[in-house]
């Protein structure tokens, strides 16, 4: 089964068993009530059903089913939350999961090689790809169609054009 990472236990929330999570994913329905995901702990998967949801100070709280009290969940503090890969919902064109673009190598339109994509950040209008070169050095790629201008996902590799001041 594969699975894709759509959020980080961070702590719980209460004494009544929520969670607080840190969201990965950039589907606003991906913890609506009766959502399945399934908690990583360690080397055990668990699959969970959300019956509560709401936002706290930027963070998403949940509540499992069965779950009842703060010690039933605290125990999966730290632990990353999944869907499986069936679950995941169908992309518009230029559109893609952050799984797919991690990993991937960049280089300009002129064939130069900068890097790979480590991270993915969400900072505002528009995502941060940050893109590492083999010596360590870092570069903050916006993802605006002023710099990138093809992503190929099978091919894994992400041509830009790369705009003043980029690499400085």
């Amino acid at each position: 089964m594969e699975l894709l990472k759509v959020g980080k236990i961070v702590n719980t929330h209460g004494i009544k068993g929520e969670i607080k999570v840190l969201r990965i994913t950039d589907f606003e329905d991906r913890f609506e009530l009766g959502s399945k995901l399934v908690i990583r702990d360690n080397d055990n998967l668990v699959e969970v059903t959300i019956d509560g949801h709401r936002i706290h100070k930027n963070f998403d709280l949940l509540h499992l089913k069965g779950y009842e009290n703060i010690n039933e969940v605290e125990q999966y503090k730290g632990a990353f939350l999944f869907i499986t890969k069936e679950e995941a919902t169908e992309l518009d064109d230029n559109e893609f999961y952050y799984h797919e673009i991690i990993g991937c190598s960049v280089e300009t339109m002129g064939g130069d090689i900068i890097g790979n994509v480590t991270e993915i950040l969400s900072p505002g209008a528009n995502d941060v790809w940050v893109v590492k070169n083999n010596k360590g050095k870092e570069y903050l790629i916006p993802y605006i169609e002023q710099v990138v201008k093809e992503v190929d996902i099978n091919e894994q590799l992400i041509k830009i054009e790369p705009m003043e001041g980029l690499f400085e």
